[in-house]
């Protein structure tokens, strides 16, 4: 951010599925919040294929995943959590998510948005990601750029009252090698945990704060903090 510009104020997380963000980038986004930013997260599925349980329904999963999601963002603080509302595990980077992602980036106009990377990363032999992952990162993006700027990409975005906006910086969270900017969650990390257990249905509770401490460890030993989280850094305009 350029000197002259006025700071940041809002910023906004779009990811698949409900508890990604926390994963990602709860103690950043506990960070802005605390300092009084006003921040979204954008959810794309509806979380229903998330449990290993046999008496477990869909409907009754989404409803759980929800509540959960609603009660981790007031925990971080958030202005709001938008549910986009597509199937678990079935998305693509359609047209449709893309218009649907630049409607809530025209409607809350974030100066930084956080998003996954749309890239498959097959050297970390444990996890290759998840495909929604991919999809929501590959369609966040363009979203970002340049549908949300554009003014005739979407006619019935304007049709709803929904003028363009130019996001100033995108930042891909799980960058790691390639990440160039890093935040010192360190004051943030104890909120930051409390709210992914929050994530009941998902997360381990006795082990959920030591995996996500010991991730904000690893990120932080490359650059001199004691917890950090790595992000790769897109300036726009």
């Amino acid at each position: 951010m350029a000197e002259n510009e006025e700071p940041f104020r809002r910023g906004m997380v779009i990811m698949a599925h409900p508890d990604d963000a926390e994963w990602s980038c709860a103690g950043t986004v506990a960070k802005w919040c605390a300092e009084g930013w006003e921040v979204i997260f954008v959810l794309c599925t509806d979380g229903s294929k998330g449990s290993s349980d046999p008496a477990m329904t869909g409907e009754k999963l989404v409803k759980i995943r929800e509540k959960e999601q609603r009660n981790s963002g007031k925990v971080l603080g958030l202005k709001e959590v938008v549910f986009l509302g597509y199937p678990d595990s079935y998305l693509e980077p359609t047209l449709d998510l893309r218009r649907d992602i630049a409607r809530e980036i025209r409607r809350y106009k974030p100066d930084v948005v956080v998003v996954g990377s749309p890239s498959r990363d097959t050297e970390k032999g444990y996890y290759v990601s998840h495909p929604d992952h991919l999809a929501a990162g590959e369609a966040a993006l363009s979203a970002i750029f340049p549908t949300a700027r554009d003014r005739m990409t979407f006619p019935e975005l304007l049709e709803e009252g929904l003028e363009p906006h130019e996001v100033r910086e995108v930042w891909v969270a799980g960058g790691g090698d390639n990440s160039d900017n890093f935040i010192d969650v360190e004051p943030y990390l104890e909120t930051a945990i409390s709210a992914l257990k929050c994530h009941k249905s998902q997360v381990d509770q006795e082990h959920a704060g030591e995996w996500f401490r010991q991730g904000r460890i690893s990120t932080g030993k490359k650059v001199g903090m004691a917890y950090a989280e790595g992000f790769k850094r897109i300036p726009f305009g």
